[in-house]
Formats: structure tokens, C-alpha cells, sequence
């Protein structure tokens, strides 16, 4: 029988630095990579080659932005001038090429929608983009319930054209000794993320501000590209007494993201909203306890195992972050709590659930 050939937008997995989408990209490529039921046909929406994975991604000279601008309005150029012909695909990413085959479009969030001033560059498009993939009879994949009914709401998506698969979360195998020096002490919460109003560091820094007076050897360690929020997150350090045990580290190689984790007196994660929420898991495969926000996605993802908190409620923040690090009861509750938690989420289920959902799609309809 011959395998299926699934068009796979591989495009979030080559930024320079990837995202929690790329990072979600890659995982579920490296999932499937074996299967002997379907092959997988990466490409690059890009005016650039990129090399990526299973021997290269397919790239035509057609910048994202252009083709994002006419997918809008046309149904051209198609998802097979990347791939030739293929049986179903698989937009990983928000906005989906029109197509031949059946098409699964990755949805995160809607943060875009609700809230435009967190929104980057290239962004407003997406509604847009998503309507006109519903339209064509897409089915809608996104990574948890919360986020699944508000699509269903918004943008009217049939309930079986819409799926729900987490992500699978890797165990993290970090060194904390190599963490301590890269943070340059042994007693540190750490903030992982791009630098983008979504994720809430200001408040983050605020918060720690108030703690650092009362736990004298704690820092802060800020870890994550330049966003399009540097501006607050940098006056807010301005403003903190404690500005001098802000450390800000900006990107780091995967394995010294590791390492600062693994070393991690905490993880703190107060984002104003998620699409699902991997750093707080990935710091729970080592037991490190996490403050998170209550965000809905984060309270369905991480549940009992964090300690959640109102991530506008500044107070709030200060008080969790502040018990976390004091608090050798509470600390070995969530350190406990957190590896089963994250178990939870094995990659082998992810992929056995869209080997299922692609076979589905690539069936013809019946007569």
C-alpha cells in the first residue's frame, strides 16, 4: 500500500528563532519521521531556500507576505507548486495555501482577534486567512478545548472539522550546575519567551521587584528574543529597585535553555493568554515548581500540579512567586506533582493522532 503523502508546512521550524510553534513543528515532524503509513513532504512558504527536515524543504521563490496577500482573495498560488501532488495537508501555522488535497490548518490562539495590540507584524491578515480556509472545508486542528470553542464561536467551524491533539512534551535533560553559571547564581526564577506584550514580563518585573526586598539572594532571569515589547519590559527595569538582579540572558541554544531550567528555583509563566503552554511543562518533567497565570489553556494544561495566579494582579504575582521560593512544603508538592503531570502529553499519542486524522481526510468521500 502506498504511503501518504502530507504536504507538511515546515516554515515556523526555520525561523532563526523558533517559537512555541516552531518548537511544536519540529516535535511533531520528528514523531512521524518512520511511519511507514505516510511520508511527509516539507516546504517553505519563503522567497528564500531553507534546508529543513527529511532531506530539505521545498521552497518557491514566493515571499510569505505576498502569498499570505493574495490567499485573502485568490486560490492561488497552490500548496502543490511546493510539494506537487499530495493526499492531504498540513498547515502548521495559521494560515493555510489553497489546495488540492484535503487540508488539516493549525490554529493556536486567538489572541490576534481579541487582542490586535499583542498581535506582531503580519498578523492582522490571519482572520481573514482562516475564514477562507474554513471555507474550503479545512479542518480546524488546535491543541486544547478552551481554545477549540472559541473557533467554533467565531468562525462557525462544524464540530467535525474541528480536532483537538496537544502537543507531546519532551523530557528536558538540563544541567543545573551549568544553569547556575549561565544565571550567575544558584537562587533565580526563570522567565522563558519571546519579549511581546502577551507574555506579561512587565508585570513579571514588577512582581519580582517587590519579592527581592524580602528573599535578598534572589534574581530574576529573563531568557528570550527581542519582541515588540522591549520597550515596557526595559522601563520597568528602570523602574525596579532591584534592577541589578534582572538578569536578561535574550536567546539562548536549546541546551543552555535546558540547563537554566533545570537549575530554576522557579519557573514563572504569566501570560496573558496561550495556545497551550510548553515551557511550564517541560520545567515540570524536572520537578521544578512553576507560577503560571490562569489563563484558561494553562488551567486545563497544567491544573493542580502549578500554582496559578490573575496575571494582571501584580499583588498576586508577588505573593506566588514569593510562597514558591519560601515555601519548602509547597515547593516539594509541585516538584511532585509536575513530572506525572507532563507525562501526561507523550509525542507517541500526538502522532498516532494525526496518522489517524490524515488517513481519515485522504479517504475519498463516499458516493
Amino acid at each position: 500500500m502506498a504511503r501518504l503523502r502530507v504536504g507538511f508546512d515546515w516554515t515556523p521550524a526555520v525561523a532563526p528563532h523558533p517559537t512555541g510553534v516552531g518548537q511544536f513543528v519540529r516535535g511533531l515532524a520528528e514523531a512521524l519521521e518512520g511511519s511507514t503509513a505516510l511520508e511527509l513532504v516539507p516546504f517553505c512558504v519563503s522567497g528564500r531556500a531553507h534546508r529543513g527536515a527529511h532531506g530539505g524543504a521545498a521552497s518557491a521563490p514566493v515571499p510569505a507576505a505576498v502569498a499570505h496577500r493574495l490567499w485573502q482573495y485568490l486560490d492561488r498560488p497552490r500548496a502543490e507548486r511546493w510539494t506537487g501532488a499530495i493526499d492531504v495537508l498540513h498547515a502548521t501555522n495559521f494560515v493555510a495555501p489553497p489546495s488540492r488535497a484535503p487540508t488539516v490548518l493549525s490554529v493556536y490562539d486567538l489572541g490576534f482577534l481579541h487582542h490586535p495590540e499583542w498581535a506582531g507584524p503580519g498578523t492582522s491578515r490571519f482572520g481573514r486567512l482562516i475564514e477562507r480556509a474554513v471555507q474550503r472545508g479545512a479542518v480546524v486542528h488546535t491543541l486544547s478545548s478552551s481554545v477549540a470553542a472559541e473557533i467554533a464561536a467565531h468562525f462557525e467551524v462544524p464540530s467535525e472539522r474541528l480536532v483537538v491533539i496537544p502537543p507531546g512534551v519532551d523530557p528536558v535533560a538540563g544541567d543545573a550546575s551549568r544553569g547556575h553559571r549561565l544565571a550567575g547564581t544558584a537562587a533565580y526564577v526563570l522567565a522563558l519567551g519571546t519579549i511581546e506584550p502577551r507574555k506579561n514580563v512587565p508585570r513579571l518585573v514588577e512582581a519580582f521587584d517587590r519579592v527581592a526586598a524580602e528573599v535578598p539572594d534572589l534574581r530574576l532571569v529573563v531568557v528570550g528574543p527581542d519582541g515588540w515589547g522591549l520597550d515596557a519590559y526595559d522601563a520597568a527595569v528602570r523602574r525596579a529597585r532591584a534592577a541589578g538582579r534582572i538578569v536578561r540572558l535574550g536567546y539562548v541554544t536549546p541546551g543552555e535553555r535546558a540547563d537554566l531550567t533545570a537549575g530554576a528555583t522557579a519557573l514563572a509563566y504569566p501570560s496573558l493568554d496561550e495556545g497551550f503552554g510548553l515551557p511550564p511543562l517541560e520545567a515540570m518533567t524536572l520537578g521544578v515548581p512553576v507560577v503560571a497565570s490562569d489563563a484558561a489553556v494553562l488551567h486545563d494544561v497544567l491544573g493542580d500540579a502549578a500554582l496559578l495566579i490573575e496575571p494582571t494582579d501584580v499583588d498576586a504575582l508577588g505573593a506566588a512567586l514569593h510562597q514558591v521560593v519560601t515555601d519548602d512544603a509547597l515547593r516539594s508538592r509541585l516538584a511532585g506533582a509536575g513530572p506525572a503531570r507532563a507525562a501526561a502529553y507523550p509525542w507517541s499519542r500526538a502522532a498516532d493522532s494525526f496518522r489517524e486524522l490524515y488517513q481519515r481526510l485522504a479517504q475519498p468521500a463516499p458516493h
